[in-house]
Order: structure tokens, then sequence, then C-alpha cells
């Protein structure tokens, strides 16, 4: 049997964010029928990644890939998975754990953007669109400048300009970017929504970008399908590391 993956999602109180997180799984399972894939989640849902590892380690298995379905490593791909790992090897020390790399940044994260932007009726592309790359934010820094550095990225794409703005802890805002680009002349401004699963900062986001006079805010990520060749692509990878160390 294939080794199993654990995805560990961020978790929400909204259960549309855990359906969504279900239909991405599925579209994983159709790319690799014979991979055990496993959900589980940080916070507000059921599992824990704690709770599915010993499930697998009491039912026999050997080895596992934990997969943080989170778009940028920050707060809890640094600290709370690592602190979960660090509890299930001292339960089972046999157990082969291997980590996977967040799923951003990555450039298929780039065309699934561009995807839910024509799903919102946004020319890939056009000359005359300006983009606002819109994340969560985060206290950690380098998770912003991954944002930063993405947009700078996009920009050669064909767009007018491509900007980040962050839902929390940083800014600009949605808002204050949508305005800044319609401001310095932009004939239309699109919002890119990077986030994975729908919930409150989606919501916000749309509210307050379309307020502001943005054209178009793209649906979350969800299960498109570079998204699913994604987290394929981050389980090879993840088998061809080294085991997490004991002092995990």
């Amino acid at each position: 049997m294939r080794t199993p993956v654990v995805a560990v999602a961020h978790g929400s109180r909204d259960p549309r964010a855990a359906a969504t997180v279900a239909e991405l799984l599925e579209a994983v399972r159709e790319r690799r029928p014979d991979l055990p894939v496993h959900a589980s989640f940080l916070d507000h849902a059921a599992p824990t990644p704690a709770t599915v590892l010993d499930g697998l380690a009491h039912g026999g298995a050997h080895r596992a890939v934990v997969l943080p379905l989170l778009l940028t490593a920050a707060y809890h791909s640094k600290t709370d998975i690592p602190g979960a790992l660090r509890q299930v090897r001292q339960r089972h020390p046999r157990l082969d754990l291997r980590i996977a790399t967040t799923l951003g940044p990555h450039p298929l994260l780039i065309k699934a953007l561009e995807r839910r932007l024509a799903e919102a009726g946004v020319e890939t592309g056009d000359p005359n669109t300006a983009v606002v790359l819109v994340s969560a934010g985060s206290s950690d820094a380098s998770a912003n400048a991954t944002i930063w550095s993405m947009a700078r990225q996009w920009r050669g794409r064909g767009w007018r300009g491509v900007v980040p703005a962050y839902a929390s802890a940083s800014h600009p805002t949605p808002a204050e970017a949508v305005q800044a680009l319609l401001d310095a002349g932009a004939p239309r401004v699109a919002v890119a929504s990077y986030f994975l699963a729908p919930g409150h900062f989606a919501d916000k986001v749309r509210r307050e970008a379309l307020a502001a006079g943005a054209t178009a805010v793209s649906p979350v990520l969800g299960a498109a399908p570079e998204v699913a060749d994604l987290i394929v692509h981050r389980y090879d990878e993840a088998l061809r590391t080294v085991p997490v160390a004991a002092a995990v």
C-alpha cells in the first residue's frame, strides 16, 4: 500500500471550508486512486493531525506524509504542525513521518488564480486590468513578503499591474489597494482571492473590494485542478526527503 498522506488544513467554523477541503482531496484521490488520503484540521474542526496519525500507527502504518494545506509558510507550518508531530513521535517513535512543503509559493497556484479570475469574467493577462493579490495576512513578515514576491512575478504575465494586499495583520488592505490602483488610472481592477477555502476572510474581501470599486473578485482556489496537481507534487517531493527527526 502507498504511504498515506495526512493533509492538514487550517480549519474554520464555516462548514463551507471543510466541504471544500473534502472536494479538493477527492480530486487528489481521482489522480492517485491507490493513495490513502486523510483530512485533518488545526482548529475548529475534527479530526486533528495527531488523531489521524495515532489511528494510522495503531492500524499498522509504518510511514506517513504530513502535508500542510497552507498557502504560505507561517506560524501554523512553523509551530503548530511541528508541535503536533513532536507529540505523535513521542507516542509512536517508530512511525516514519515525512513533512511536505506548504503548497505555496508555486507556479501552479498562479495558474489556479488565473483560472478563478477567468471564471469571474476577467481575461487572463488583460493589459487594461490591474490585479490585487489578496492573502489572509500574517504576523510573520516572511509570509507577507512571499505575497509581495508572487505579485512581482505575476506582473510579467501581461496585466497592467499586480499588487499584494492583506485581509488582516498587514497593509495595504484590499480596499486600499483597489482604490490606489483606480486613483493611478487603472481602467479595471480585479481581486484575486488567495484563499484555499471560503470563510470569514474571503467573504470580507469580496464585500470590501467590490465596495471600493473592484470590477470582479475571484472565487477561492478550492478544488482547482492545479491545486490538486500541486498536492500530488508535494507528496512525491516529501517521499524523497529524510524522515522528521525526533527533535521536531
